[in-house]
């Protein structure tokens, strides 16, 4: 079994530790619909980068 051979000291724990923390995603705002989205990817609008990429679904009521 191993056995460590010294003590860590809390300034040397600490230093491991902090890289441990979350990090806020980074969040974007589109010049079009100016809707926040995750960067580098295309808004739920299907815009990136101000232009339509992905084009929405059109929903036909049929109500007759």
């Amino acid at each position: 079994m191993a056995v460590q051979k010294s003590r860590r000291t809390p300034s040397t724990r600490g230093h491991r530790r902090a890289h441990d923390k979350l990090k806020s995603p980074a969040l974007s705002v589109d010049q079009t619909t100016g809707e926040t989205h995750l960067r580098h990817r295309v808004s739920p609008d299907g815009f990136y980068r101000g232009e339509q990429i992905v084009a929405q679904p059109v929903i036909e009521d049929d109500d007759e």
